[in-house]
């Protein structure tokens, strides 16, 4: 299980295909070849936020894209750093120079949890 919650503002729109971004997150979860994030049980989502105060609530200008990634515990310490790490640099690459055409602000959070799930997916995808 890896789910991955996009939230973004709206005034982001047009300066980066958030589909793409979604996919990407995605594409980076499936590439674990080892099984860590099964792909039958890998979600991304995205929440385009319309009603948001950033910073002093100033700017029209300032945007924000959160990202909150859930996913079953037991993943050591080790490989939530590296793996961590090496996506924010590839949704940071993705975004190119995001930074600096605008005041913008990215957060990844990563936590883990237990619960219950049922999922026939895995199924369709061993067919």
């Amino acid at each position: 299980m890896a789910h991955a919650v996009v939230e973004w503002t709206d005034n982001l729109e047009g300066d980066f295909d958030i589909k793409k971004f979604l996919s990407l997150i995605a594409e980076i979860m499936r590439e674990r070849s080892d099984g860590v994030f099964p792909v039958g049980g890998i979600r991304v989502r995205g929440v385009k936020l319309t009603d948001y105060v950033i910073a002093d609530g100033k700017s029209t200008d300032d945007a924000f894209i959160n990202i909150e990634v859930l996913m079953g515990a037991g993943r050591s310490d080790e490989f939530k750093q590296q793996f961590f790490d090496q996506m924010w640099d590839r949704l940071n690459e993705y975004l190119g120079d995001l930074y600096d055409r605008r005041p913008f602000a990215m957060t990844l959070y990563v936590f883990e949890s237990k619960g219950w799930k049922k999922n026939s997916i895995h199924k369709r995808l061993k067919g």
